[in-house]
């Protein structure tokens, strides 16, 4: 059974010294179709991280395989010159040849190819959150991130994440360099990870769940609909913020094409679940 936190916390430090709002916004849905090509209408796409932004979104999750590229590139076309207290987070390690199709690319020279490229397409001298996207099966860890550790000691990349990994495989990788989040996918209705979830919470790390709708939140409304009668709100802000409630360390990152569902996705951490309607959706 997952433990709620008695109080809920809006903010969390990364990597012990930069703070950010728990609530931030994923940037996946501003692609094309299959997360491929440009957005269809590009303007709507600048409004709405915009709007994220005017509305108290300081962290903002990317990756060089949206588009591929393309991604990285609006978000510098809509927000540069950035907001002092904004953190980028970008990802790397896919090939992208088509709609909907993610190949892991582990070699060095690709993942040093993803960081300078990010640095350049984001327009910034430095990234704060890079995440390995998949460890790539065929290569070692240690030789995919060996371009990671001289990208971190050269200035160019702050902090290291990891995505859709198993303890195991964090801890392999922490013996390599500091680890600051996770990135696996978790929701109200999918919660393979919760050992991870407990782990990084204990160890400090930030956990940052990817489809934390569930990839569409009706599919979530028989399961939520009564709770979020109670509190007049929507399926998606009540699965929002029983992950609020879930654990400190988490990090959210819902996306959306859209202005109206933006604004309602973030007054999700003005919804405070009690103990039992938490426990009522953990069953």
């Amino acid at each position: 059974m997952a433990n709620s936190i008695e109080k809920i916390v809006l903010t969390f430090q990364l990597g012990g010294e930069t703070i950010i709002n728990r609530l931030g916004y994923g940037t996946m849905q501003l692609n094309g179709s299959g997360v491929f090509g440009e957005v269809k209408d590009r303007e709507n796409a600048k409004k709405v991280l915009q709007s994220a932004i005017a509305t108290g979104v300081n962290f903002l999750d990317t990756a060089e395989a949206y588009g591929p590229q393309t991604n990285e590139e609006l978000i510098a076309e809509a927000l540069y010159p950035y907001p002092e207290d904004l953190v980028i987070a970008t990802k790397g390690g896919f090939n992208r040849p088509g709609p909907n199709r993610w190949i892991p690319n582990g070699k060095p020279d690709f993942i040093r190819d993803n960081i300078n490229g990010s640095l350049k397409r984001l327009k910034l001298e430095r990234i704060d959150l890079w995440q390995l996207h998949r460890i790539d099966p065929k290569i070692p860890v240690e030789e995919t991130l060996a371009p990671v550790v001289e990208a971190v000691k050269a200035g160019k990349i702050k902090h290291v994440g990891l995505s859709e990994v198993t303890v195991e495989q964090l801890k392999r990788v922490q013996k390599v360099l500091p680890i600051v989040s996770v990135q696996n996918q978790y929701n109200v209705s999918n919660r393979q990870w919760e050992a991870m979830v407990d782990y990084t919470a204990q160890n400090g790390i930030a956990f940052i769940p990817w489809f934390p709708l569930a990839s569409n939140p009706a599919t979530l409304a028989a399961k939520i609909e009564g709770i979020a009668t109670t509190h007049k709100a929507t399926t998606a802000q009540i699965a929002l913020a029983w992950l609020m409630k879930r654990s400190s360390n988490i990090l959210l990152i819902p996306g959306t094409s859209s202005l109206e569902h933006l604004k309602e996705n973030l007054l999700a951490k003005e919804i405070e679940l009690s103990d039992e309607e938490f426990e009522e959706l953990a069953g």
